[in-house]
């Protein structure tokens, strides 16, 4: 999902950008007003996590790759999409700096998809579905952020020129669809266990509110 240089064109890679710039403005002021210190190593062990499996890529046609993404795990965990904004902005920014994982023209255009779509689809989706049931809020809302973002992906690479609508559509729809089933397993998974060894940091019954755990 990591979109390449030369897949968007200038001017529109400055559109993406510009979004992703006002979100990491809003993601540090959630920071510096909700991230608490003892939830700090939780995000960096987050962050370590998100950038190992984001790794494992799966080629798909036409220059881009499917993986899982995490933004949805961040923002139920820390209930904020602006903490995946942050944090999948900083694993976005070292994969981008350090290993040539997406192009930094297009950071903007990876940070709007995986840290703004999948932390905002993540959060919202699970906050809605919640009464019906956490677990299954919680899968539902991983597989929905990670096959939006895809999809979103899939339509700009479209706009720019550098991708086919039909084709790609499906391919990143399908290939994602599939990710989506073993993200939203892992993500269950995780946030089990993060509330079983940890209840101070993250508690289905406290979700949401300010105290213990940051509220958006």
């Amino acid at each position: 999902m990591h979109i390449p240089d030369g897949f968007i064109p200038f001017p529109q890679y400055v559109v993406y950008w510009v979004i992703a710039l006002v979100a990491l403005y809003f993601s540090m002021q959630w920071a510096r007003r909700e991230l608490k210190e003892r939830q700090i190593p939780l995000f960096a062990v987050l962050a370590a996590g998100i950038f190992a499996i984001q790794a494992m890529n799966i080629p798909i046609p036409w220059g881009t790759s499917g993986h899982m993404v995490g933004a949805a795990l961040v923002a139920i965990v820390f209930a904020s999409p602006w903490a995946a904004v942050l944090l999948l902005s900083i694993v976005l920014i070292l994969q981008g700096l350090i290993f040539g994982d997406g192009g930094l023209t297009a950071l903007g255009a990876n940070i709007f998809n995986m840290g703004v779509i999948g932390g905002f689809t993540g959060y919202y989706l699970f906050r809605a579905l919640r009464s019906a049931g956490e677990i299954p809020a919680v899968a539902v809302a991983s597989w929905a952020s990670i096959f939006l973002a895809a999809i979103a992906c899939a339509i700009e690479m479209w706009i720019a020129g550098t991708f086919p609508l039909v084709e790609g559509l499906w391919m990143m729809g399908l290939y994602h669809a599939v990710i989506g089933i073993i993200e939203a397993a892992i993500t269950v998974v995780v946030v089990i266990a993060i509330e079983n060894s940890r209840p101070d940091l993250f508690k289905f019954s406290e979700w949401g509110e300010k105290k213990g755990v940051a509220s958006k």
